[in-house]
């Protein structure tokens, strides 16, 4: 009995208390727009006689309450009406939206002597939703049951697992990839003080764990080796499949749909979140059951559809949706200053940085942190098992103002503060959880391969074939040298008889398509589409007798390969060098690529889909610099520098990801070591059968990152 009466007070102090609070946030809402009639002239609270301070103060108390009421009830249903519409379209009828809510409110008044413009209830409601929230955050983080509520209600939980779904002595894993964050860029963030958080993880112990990616050293192989077990057939972020004739492209809803599907067949098991697992902002599922930003299933629609309930959960609450909505349309003014200014400087290298890119970029940076970041909290909140997210801002400014630099400053200084946001989050779920940090590449720094040498790879190549270039080519040393070789094997072709015992050549197609040229990051795919197979280097030569030569001999081209008929498959180089795949060694042309480099080039060329030709640039081990085949200034994709070395950063009571003076390589093995750490927080899984992802996502949104309602220290 006397546990029933301490446990009823205890319920009755607790409503007391939210009942407390709802009265403060009610009160500081009603003076805010008291303070709000007073400074904006089309903002009215008084009948056009003039009211007492009294009157108006109940009209400014009667809308804030009615406001507050359709902000918790009929928002939640506006956002979920507006599913299908684009998430940056969405952003940025936030305000409209917010605005008009206010515009109702002031309707509902009593004898209607509330009244505003549509302009100014933008404003207002803007504000209204700031302060409201501000408030809340302020009075429940000074009581731990109250933030937690809070935390609940804002991620859609209104309790935790019970106790006999989630023990709470058995931990769940987060794991935070930081996209394009290579172990270099990492470690000197700490010691510049830009990422004091992971200062503090390493200080109490964590491990920092360098590790190689394979040759396509790019998300779309990565995190398909780390969530799936499987990057096999991924020669790099897009290349051309004879077979079917379809481009494929990593970030395409399309291909990662059939690139997860391949990696299921090809393992047998639906991945590392298989097991009570969420997938939040990436490419692949990983088996999840809960997805947000998922865009291998981002090609479904319906009432349950995948791609867009992320955005509904965090757009549901009309303050994080009018903070983001501003923070997006900052970080757009953010980019123009800095492009300008990087313009005004003459910094190079350079790329343009116009067009939509600030939008690409805020929403990179602003829009899908805030989403992952809210999806991640409420996953910790329900008590998931496991979790990977991944954050993309980094990579995505890194690619236009290059990997180091102020720009990218700013953008590691903000993740930082989502990691303590998300760790301060850990502390009030119901089971406790281990945060593991990493990244899927890192990216080099350089300038274009255009914009040092005058003409794009394309543009070599169909001049090493003789077909027609821009006449700005032509007048490039490159473009001119490569014509005149092309010219000259032609004439020599011409007065050379045809061997008509040569099988080869007479399979070869009399008119030639056009090569199909791509570029993923230095790395570049040369394929012929009207051969069905892959060429070889006699085909290619009886065809295109000077192209190999070009781009062998090419000074921003560090090597080549192609399949031989004689001798299995060879790497090109400079001065003639050819090396067959099968005696490659990490020496001769492959030495300035650094350890590793003859075994992941000798695994691609036995990938099925791999291109007729492989062409990876120039690297410079003193300057570390690429030469993207891409207009990017930070790249990653081939081999070359940093961006072939991220990092996974381990808390220690996990076990270490390799034996002592042992390697982390390949995506692969970062996979077996994660579902190592799963086994070892859960005791044995036995994986669940492949199966298409049909998760229910019932998150709602948290606070942002850079606006934790956390007290603990971040900068």
């Amino acid at each position: 009995m006397g546990e029933r009466r301490w446990g009823g007070a205890e319920r009755w102090r607790s409503a007391g208390g939210a009942l407390g609070r709802v009265a403060v946030v009610w009160a500081v809402s009603t003076l805010t727009l008291l303070i709000l009639a007073g400074l904006l002239p089309d903002f009215q609270l008084q009948s056009p006689d003039g009211d007492t301070f009294t009157r108006t103060a109940l009209t400014a108390a009667a809308a804030a309450g009615a406001f507050g009421l359709l902000g918790a009830l009929v928002w939640p249903l506006i956002v979920r009406a507006l599913l299908l519409v684009p998430a940056l379209v969405l952003g940025l009828l936030v305000f409209f939206l917010n605005g008009s809510l206010l515009l109702v409110a002031l309707w509902l008044v009593p004898d209607g002597r509330g009244a505003a413009d549509p302009e100014t209830a933008v404003a207002v409601a803007a504000v209204m939703s700031a302060v409201a929230s501000a408030t809340s955050t302020a009075l429940a983080v000074r009581d731990d049951d109250a933030y937690r509520s809070r935390l609940y209600r804002l991620t859609g939980r209104t309790r935790p697992r019970a106790p006999g779904d989630t023990p709470e002595q058995v931990p769940g894993t987060v794991f935070l990839q930081l996209d394009g964050v290579g172990h270099h860029v990492l470690r000197g963030a700490v010691a510049d003080g830009l990422m004091p958080t992971v200062a503090d993880l390493l200080d109490a112990g964590h491990r920092l764990t360098p590790w190689r990616t394979d040759w396509s050293s790019q998300t779309g192989a990565s995190q398909l080796g780390i969530l799936h077990g499987s990057n096999e057939d991924v020669p790099a972020f897009r290349w051309y499949e004879k077979d079917t004739g379809r481009l494929m492209v990593s970030n395409r809803p399309a291909s990662a749909v059939e690139l997860q599907r391949r990696a299921v067949r090809r393992t047998g098991d639906g991945g590392l979140l298989s097991f009570d697992g969420a997938s939040r902002g990436n490419l692949f599922s990983g088996g999840a059951d809960q997805v947000a930003l998922v865009l291998s299933v981002a090609a479904r629609r319906g009432r349950r559809n995948r791609s867009r309930a992320g955005y509904f959960a965090y757009f549901s609450d009309p303050a994080n949706a009018v903070r983001t909505a501003g923070s997006f349309v900052a970080e757009c003014v953010r980019e123009m200053v800095q492009s300008t200014r990087a313009l005004l400087r003459r910094d190079t290298p350079r790329v343009s940085r116009g067009g939509t890119y600030p939008f690409v970029r805020a929403f990179a940076t602003v829009l899908e942190r805030d989403v992952v970041v809210s999806a991640v909290m409420g996953d910790m909140l329900a008590g998931r098992t496991a979790v990977y997210a991944d954050l993309v801002a980094y990579d995505e400014v890194a690619h236009h103002s290059g990997p180091h630099g102020r720009d990218t400053d700013q953008v590691l200084r903000r993740l930082d503060r989502s990691i303590a946001l998300i760790a301060t989050v850990a502390e009030h779920a119901p089971r406790p959880y281990r945060i593991v940090l990493l990244s899927d590449h890192g990216q080099s720094p350089g300038p274009t391969f255009e914009g040092v040498y005058g003409l794009t790879l394309k543009e070599l190549v169909r001049a090493g074939c003789g077909l027609p270039v821009p006449r700005r080519v032509r007048r490039t040393r490159s473009g001119s040298e490569a014509r005149d070789a092309a010219r000259d094997a032609l004439r020599l072709a011409l007065h050379r008889p045809v061997d008509e015992t040569d099988e080869t050549a007479r399979e070869l197609p009399a008119r030639p398509s056009e090569p199909v040229v791509l570029a993923s990051g230095n790395l570049g795919l040369v394929s012929f589409p009207d051969v069905p197979h892959r060429m070889t280097r006699e085909e290619i030569d009886r065809r295109h007798p000077a192209l190999l030569r070009t781009l062998a001999n090419h000074p921003g081209v560090g090597f080549v390969l192609v399949a031989s008929a004689e001798h299995g498959s060879v790497v090109l180089a400079r001065d003639g060098v050819e090396v067959p795949v099968a005696e490659l060694d990490d020496g001769g042309p492959l030495a300035v690529f650094g350890r590793g480099a003859a075994e992941v080039v000798r695994r691609t060329d036995g990938f099925p889909h791999v291109a007729d030709i492989m062409v990876n640039s120039m690297y410079d081990p003193a300057t570390g610099t690429v030469h993207a085949f891409e207009e990017q200034i930070g790249s990653h994709g081939g081999l070359g520098g940093e961006q072939s070395h991220p990092f996974l950063l381990s808390p220690p009571e996990l076990s270490p990801p390799v034996a002592e003076g042992e390697e982390l390589v390949g995506a692969e093995q970062v996979h077996r070591v994660l579902r190592r750490w799963l086994r070892e927080c859960s005791g044995p899984q036995v994986p669940l059968p492949p199966r298409p992802p049909l998760p229910q996502l019932e998150i709602s949104p948290s606070t942002d990152g850079s606006e934790s309602p956390s007290s603990s220290p971040r900068s």
